[in-house]
């Protein structure tokens, strides 16, 4: 068994999800926690999943980073708009020559990521997982979980399938995290927002879970183009999404259980949303390359204007 310790920063429904099932596979997990500090610090944490529920009831529970111990490797799952707190946050908790694993949506998020820490790995981690949190301390995973890991190097060059992923890799499917290793990390990031842009965006536009966008014949048409739309800003850096992965993505999103996407819980629960990291970059991004994303444009218009009324 590996002696990697981790910690999760940013312990809900994704962070708290995946370190849990660490934790239960023998590994050392650390958690920094909020509001649910008090909860999981007496109670641990509780997972209802479709592969099976399990309980911990004793895990390594912190409301201070600086109480916790350094790591070898830190899965960063806050949302993105948390993000102005890693200066302070992740420089004390990752080992020299460690792991930083980001587990975010969005696009450019690592490089973010690398003005704030040296001497890493930052590697990103593309999730499809359908997971809520139902109550404090208590996650609800209802479908999915695949993990896929692209390395990351500046300007997002491809760097192959390096070693400190395939530790990973170990790691996670010894805990029994399905995993898919990437040789072109931007690439990845292109492929799940194919995902993340149309589901993430109109559930809130349009307040309508994942089921009923592809129940109706003319949203499910408008996912689709905005699907090609996001192939062509990939296209935009010289990375191709073929025409078989959008029809697999619409393939696996009929079948899917009726889902509430996470831009969706946090408009419904007046939380900022995660417009710029999945939508803003995304757009500079192709504007760069000299490309313009008339669509994806308008969603990301839209939703600043809703995620502005809906925090005042």
């Amino acid at each position: 068994m590996s002696d990697r310790t981790y910690a999760i920063l940013g312990t809900g429904a994704l962070g708290g999800f995946y370190g849990a099932k660490l934790q239960k596979s023998g590994l050392e997990v650390h958690y920094l926690l909020k509001s649910d500090y008090q909860q999981v610090s007496e109670q641990g944490l509780i997972i209802e999943s479709k592969d099976g529920d399990f309980t911990l009831p004793q895990v390594n529970a912190y409301n201070d980073v600086d109480k916790m111990p350094r790591c070898d490797v830190v899965i960063v799952s806050l949302k993105t708009t948390q993000n102005q707190l890693l200066p302070n946050l992740l420089p004390p908790i990752v080992k020299d020559n460690g792991i930083v694993l980001v587990l975010q949506n969005g696009m450019d998020i690592e490089a973010e990521i690398a003005e704030i820490v040296s001497n890493v790995s930052i590697i990103g981690g593309l999730c499809f997982l359908c997971s809520n949190k139902v109550a404090p301390g208590h996650i609800h995973h209802l479908d999915y979980g695949q993990i896929t890991l692209g390395e990351y190097t500046s300007n997002y060059q491809s760097t192959g399938i390096t070693k400190k992923m395939q530790e990973l890799a170990s790691d996670f499917e010894n805990a029994g995290i399905s995993i898919e290793l990437l040789a072109d990390l931007l690439l990845g990031r292109w492929k799940k927002l194919v995902w993340n842009i149309p589901y993430n965006g109109l559930s809130v536009v349009l307040n309508a879970r994942t089921d009923e966008l592809m129940a109706d014949m003319h949203t499910r048409k408008l996912v689709e183009s905005l699907m090609w739309e996001v192939a062509a800003g990939a296209k935009s850096t010289g990375r191709i999404i073929p025409e078989s992965f959008i029809q697999t993505m619409l393939d696996y999103t009929i079948k899917m259980k009726p889902y509430r996407t996470s831009m969706k819980i946090d408009f419904d629960e007046k939380r900022p949303l995660e417009v710029e990291a999945i939508f803003g970059n995304s757009l500079r991004k192709a504007e760069t390359a000299g490309v313009n994303l008339q669509q994806i444009r308008c969603l990301y218009q839209q939703l600043k204007f809703l995620d502005m009324r809906n925090r005042n």
